[in-house]
């Protein structure tokens, strides 16, 4: 209940403003059609940006060079762009100590703006079944 609760809080405070921002970089990524890739991934991120808690992000044991490449140019393209928008976000959430684990989860979706391929989204249970402690794990608030 404790991480629905923080997901609604989530997506009126921030969420529905960060997931704009991935939907936008994704739209112009499909238009340029060869970095439809980027398109993809900013979509699935703008998913876990509108509802983060309770769910985490995995490395994928077959990203290789590809997966860097590409994270270099999706650096420059667009994923500075939206990590400045997670790190204000989070500024302002750590203003309050109420506020403080929205920014948290700010900060830790900043990292995964700057580099989003090869890594997969997942829930917290598939990532304990998997034996992962995932990269960016946005935790429950008050929950497991």
């Amino acid at each position: 209940m404790l991480r629905f609760i923080g997901n609604i809080l989530w997506l009126v405070l921030s969420g529905f403003w960060m997931a704009i921002g991935y939907v936008i970089a994704g739209v112009i990524m499909c238009i340029l059609i060869i970095t439809i890739p980027f398109g993809i991934a900013s979509f699935r991120i703008a998913g876990y940006a509108l509802w983060p808690f309770g769910r985490t992000v995995v490395v994928r044991p077959d990203a290789g060079a590809g997966s860097t490449i590409g994270n270099i140019l999706w650096f420059i393209l667009a994923g500075i762009w939206l990590a400045i928008g997670h790190v204000i976000s989070g500024v302002i959430f750590c203003i309050t100590i109420i506020g403080i684990p929205f920014g948290v989860a700010s900060f830790k979706l900043a990292k995964l703006s700057l580099f989003p391929l090869g890594k997969d989204i997942v829930s917290l249970d598939e990532a304990r079944r998997l034996g992962e402690t995932g990269m960016v794990a946005v935790t429950p608030i008050g929950g497991r």
